[in-house]
């Protein structure tokens, strides 16, 4: 396996932002011209930070599977909307730029993301084709557009009572009506939102059910395919939900979602063949 890291240096990046890239090694004996599609992970915590449970751990299963992996360790508080955004829109051109020599399967890179990372993979779900995005990374809309989206207990509405406060004012700082309106994302789904893979927990007490109910309606008004599963229990932020993403004292092990990855490898090979 080749690892790669690349820092990122986009507007308001800050020092520590870069791409980690887990790349399979293909043999030439038997594997020779194979393309492998691609796993982009986004950890969460809260926009204040990247969660370590929620990034390699993860990246090493979807290795199991045969998908290369990267993970993004994007800029977080005090950056500022859209500085996150536009790393992710950069790693996935860096993936594309690669893609003959890292073997990559550029129009099957997925995104995943876990609680406020999966906000953000949702970001480039829905503003993928925004002509603000383009412009300021210098690109065509079409090579930003994700395959797919794995969102685990994704943050998703600024709506009052629903949103994990903190999330939105460590992205956005100062809270206007339009730019929380812009970044409830359940009102920014299209037809043009690439297919999107959901779970979250029932008794998540930190980012409600609602917000994955709500961006799931959302899809289906504007039929976009979906898959997703509402767990009956477990806490926020469980990552894989065993062993090897629970804390030492046992908490963030949960049996009822372990299966999650798999069931997103099934929905990823309905659209790919490892």
């Amino acid at each position: 396996m080749t690892v790669k890291t690349i820092e990122l240096k986009e507007q308001g990046s800050l020092e520590g932002a870069k791409l980690q890239v887990y790349i399979l090694d293909t043999s030439e004996n038997y594997q020779k011209g194979l393309r492998r599609p691609l796993v982009l992970i986004c950890p969460g915590g809260g926009y204040e930070r990247t969660s370590d449970r929620e990034a390699e751990p993860v990246a090493m299963r979807f290795l199991a599977m045969g998908y290369h992996a990267a993970v993004l360790r994007y800029s977080c508080a005090p950056a500022r909307f859209p500085t996150a955004l536009l790393e992710l829109g950069r790693s996935v051109l860096l993936l594309r730029e690669h893609e003959e020599e890292w073997k990559i399967e550029a129009e099957k890179i997925f995104i995943q993301g876990s609680s406020a990372g999966g906000h953000l993979a949702a970001c480039l779900g829905v503003f993928w084709n925004r002509e603000f995005l383009a412009e300021a990374l210098q690109t065509e809309s079409a090579l930003l557009r994700p395959a797919g989206l794995i969102l685990s207990y994704p943050v998703i509405t600024a709506q009052k009572g629903l949103a994990h406060e903190g999330s939105f004012e460590n992205l956005l700082g100062e809270r206007t009506e339009e730019k929380q309106k812009l970044l409830s994302l359940e009102h920014q789904v299209t037809a043009e939102v690439p297919p999107c893979f959901l779970w979250h927990t029932y008794t998540d007490g930190t980012v409600p059910a609602e917000n994955s109910l709500l961006f799931v309606t959302a899809l289906k008004q504007a039929g976009v395919l979906a898959e997703f599963h509402l767990y009956p229990e477990g806490e926020h932020g469980l990552s894989l939900g065993d062993e090897t993403t629970m804390h030492e004292n046992g908490e963030r092990y949960c049996r009822y979602v372990q299966d999650w990855i798999k069931l997103a490898e099934k929905w990823m090979k309905k659209m790919t063949v490892v």
